[in-house]
């Protein structure tokens, strides 16, 4: 039996460490490429090779995590396997943000710099971010309290990423810019991130205690064939991690870069515009975030699948009509305009349901430990584990690449290209920041309708139908429903109640 004092301590102090990492990873991911795009004037074919850099180091990342898991899998000290890599993977990391956003290169230069930078990035967050979630089926084994631990980390991890979503484009982008500029406001902002990131992780090292059962088992070795044997003998495992990566890749489309220069193409160089997309879009998911383990408990996964695609796609259609159909300035509720607050509405269902996808398949990755236990008589989290981070990463390498090729190709670059230079002037102060702001705006009216539908269509249609397509790939080859679950879970039990007890 577990000690319930000590899971609901786990359940305070284990969320309470990922605030912080998230902050990072959303600077990271999801305003690095708007760092670039909106500091540097870079060539089609510089930025070119950025893209394929992030693309080619996402792979990396992706293919570094199983190896990463085998590393924890073996490590063997007083403080557990997966607490040391959690403190030098976020030591490391923070150092890496740093440099990266405080960087005054220019031109090749800078994607060379670019390029180290990201590929250190990998290697050191990886170190954490496995780690970290690896730890969870360590936790606890049963189903509901595992739901729980998922869902209010989850939680918490949403909340450092919705402060980061709204705080980081507020304070780098447009009026309100730290500085007056982007080029200073990235780099106070990385440097505030960096500092609060290890401090959160202070609450997981000294207030979480794991079960460490596999301190009687002797260390593995680090094995190639090991991670590859885990992975491909698990059909289960095989199948999730095909269908979350098919939904990942589409999740993160609307957040990109697309749907960062649709809205201030379209409605104003506003980072506090953009943050209320963000936020509003993400604000709903507090309600999965906080009642899932409820909601789990009367419903099925499978059957609340069918719920959360539905509202997914009324938020898709919602998105895409107004952005096409619906006139900006015909009117305002609130000081919005009314357009605006329609594609926002359609994004916060769409979000919804992939958050609710996003939810109900990280718990069918970590179900598969149980299923790996059952049939081949190993747990082996770190390796199971492992693959969520690297399904995400691989997903995100994808998604970079819709994005940054949908600039490219669109005629996006001459925009970026010309606000970069505002940008750099007033980071020099050879103009205000109300002077940079007017050229800005002025430059955005030569956008072209077409240009901004185009984005609209990629943002809205391509996730849509890649949600559907996990979502019958689910319903139709996962089969460690919650019975099946249970069932698996009671038959370990009957197996290790079986077992000859150790002589004394």
């Amino acid at each position: 039996m577990e000690d319930k004092r000590i899971t609901r301590r786990n359940l305070i102090m284990f969320p309470l460490g990922t605030v912080g990492r998230d902050m990072v990873y959303n600077l990271f991911a999801y305003n690095l490429a708007t760092f670039v795009f909106y500091t540097r004037q870079l060539t089609t074919l510089q930025m070119s090779v950025i893209t394929a850099i992030m693309v080619a180091a996402r792979v990396f990342d992706a293919l570094n995590d199983p190896v990463m898991g085998n590393i924890i899998e073996r490590t063997r000290t007083r403080w557990g396997k997966f607490k040391p890599w959690q403190v030098i993977g976020m030591l490391t990391t923070s150092v890496v943000i740093y440099l990266t956003f405080n960087v005054g290169l220019q031109g090749w230069s800078f994607v060379v710099f670019f390029g180290v930078m990201y590929f250190l990035f990998s290697i050191t967050y990886t170190m954490n971010d496995i780690s970290y979630w690896g730890m969870i089926p360590s936790l606890s084994s049963e189903a509901d309290t595992r739901n729980k631990f998922t869902a209010r980390t989850t939680l918490f991890a949403g909340i450092g990423g919705m402060a980061a979503s709204a705080l980081i484009p507020t304070f780098t982008t447009g009026d309100h810019a730290i500085g007056g500029s982007a080029v200073t406001a990235y780099g106070v902002v990385a440097l505030v991130i960096a500092i609060f990131a290890p401090l959160c992780m202070c609450f997981t090292f000294f207030g979480v205690k794991e079960q460490r059962d596999y301190n009687k088992e002797p260390a593995p070795p680090v094995s190639f064939k090991k991670i590859w044997t885990t992975i491909t003998r698990n059909d289960q495992l095989l199948w999730i991690s095909l269908i979350f990566l098919i939904q990942q890749i589409g999740n993160g489309i609307v957040i990109s870069d697309i749907g960062k220069n649709y809205i201030y193409f379209d409605f104003g160089y506003s980072g506090g515009l953009f943050g209320t997309f963000q936020i509003l879009g993400m604000f709903v998911t507090g309600f999965l975030m906080i009642f899932y383990p409820a909601i789990s408990r009367k419903m099925g996964r499978k059957k609340l699948m069918d719920l959360l695609m539905i509202i997914s796609a009324s938020g898709y259609v919602i998105m895409l009509l107004s952005g096409l159909f619906v006139p900006k300035g015909a009117a305002a509720v609130a000081g919005f305009d009314v357009k605006f607050l329609l594609v926002t509405l359609g994004y916060m269902l769409a979000n919804f349901g992939q958050y609710g996808f996003y939810l109900i398949m990280m718990i069918s990755i970590m179900n598969t430990v149980e299923y790996n236990e059952l049939k081949h008589g190993v747990r082996d989290e770190g390796i199971v584990s492992s693959l969520r981070p690297f399904l995400t990463k691989l997903a995100s390498a994808l998604t970079i690449a819709v994005a940054n090729g949908t600039i490219i190709a669109f005629g996006l670059m001459d925009f970026t290209n010309k606000i970069a230079e505002q940008e750099q002037l007033a980071e020099r102060l050879i103009i205000s920041s109300e002077e940079k702001s007017a050229a800005i705006e002025q430059l955005l009216t030569s956008v072209q309708p077409g240009q901004i539908n185009s984005m609209m269509i990629v943002m809205t249609v391509a996730p849509c139908l890649l949600m559907f397509i996990s979502y019958l790939l689910y319903k139709k080859h996962y089969t460690l429903d919650e019975p099946e679950y249970d069932e698996i879970c009671r038959q370990i039990e009957a197996r290790k109640a079986a077992e000859p007890a150790p002589e004394a």
